[in-house]
């Protein structure tokens, strides 16, 4: 099997040529991009060997503590993130935490269990990385579908609060079509792997001179880990969320019926 070979930087200078494909094509289309591609191009180069130098320090320790810590604050970063997407909802970010924490947490903890990965810096942090931003984006869609169904919703909900209905029965046709939405992509991304596309882990291994049966075992860990993670994380963030919308919305009922039972149904939450 062929080895892996070191990328010069005389290579990676050559390559930086087809960032001026992008920036030539939106001068001629009038897109007035060219500012934001050459900035965001620069920035990636930068960041990404300012993050490497600083991998080859962590991966080189040992503490459990250290790793913990790291994790924890790529799961904030990643909270914070998808909290800004879904501007609105009522304390987002927090429940995104959780949700991402205790999704992120099951995961590794079955693989580590399962002897696929080890409690190591070098392993934790790249596969802990890519649960954890996988949740942001799903909690990020689930968080916009959920503003915009009980913006559109509104008057169902009404109808069927003062009809008697629980919070809960009330939301349940809008909560699931939200982790439906938050799940979709991943559903489709892995119903086309290896027919539509080698995924970048797996094409990445089989670039560094790992036999392809080998990637691609790596690749079908990181499509489970990503459904276990990103379902878990779906579920516990809409339904912590849609509570707090339901304590909104009976905020705003209690200006128009009957304060008491609006407690009731809060109560029943």
């Amino acid at each position: 099997m062929q080895t892996f070979h070191a990328i010069s930087f005389e290579s990676l200078l050559i390559a930086s040529a087809l960032v001026l494909i992008s920036i030539f094509v939106s001068y001629r289309q009038e897109l007035k991009l060219e500012k934001e591609i050459f900035i965001s191009a620069l920035r990636a180069t930068i960041q990404l060997f300012v993050v490497g130098y600083i991998l080859e320090y962590i991966f080189g320790s040992e503490s459990v503590v250290f790793t913990l810590g790291l994790l924890g604050v790529m799961a904030y970063n990643a909270s914070y993130n998808a909290a800004k997407r879904g501007k609105g909802v009522p304390n987002g970010l927090w429940i995104s935490c959780f949700a991402i924490t205790v999704g992120a947490f099951i995961t590794l903890s079955i693989l580590i269990a399962s002897g696929i990965l080890e409690f190591t810096a070098y392993q934790m942090i790249p596969v802990g990385g890519m649960v954890i931003s996988g949740a942001m984006v799903a909690l990020g869609l689930c968080y916009r579908q959920m503003l915009s169904n009980f913006d559109l919703r509104r008057q169902e909900i009404e109808i069927k609060l003062a009809l008697g209905a629980t919070p809960k029965q009330a939301s349940k046709a809008i909560i699931r079509d939200v982790v439906k939405t938050g799940l979709q992509p991943t559903i489709d991304s892995a119903k086309t792997l290896g027919i539509v596309s080698l995924p970048g882990m797996m094409t990445g291994l089989i670039l560094a001179g790992m036999p392809p049966v080998e990637a691609v075992k790596y690749q079908v860990m990181v499509t489970f880990m990503s459904l276990s993670t990103i379902s878990i994380s779906c579920f516990i963030a809409c339904y912590l969320a849609y509570k707090e919308f339901i304590i909104n919305e009976i905020n705003s009922l209690n200006k128009q019926w009957n304060p008491i039972k609006g407690m009731i149904i809060r109560l029943l939450l």
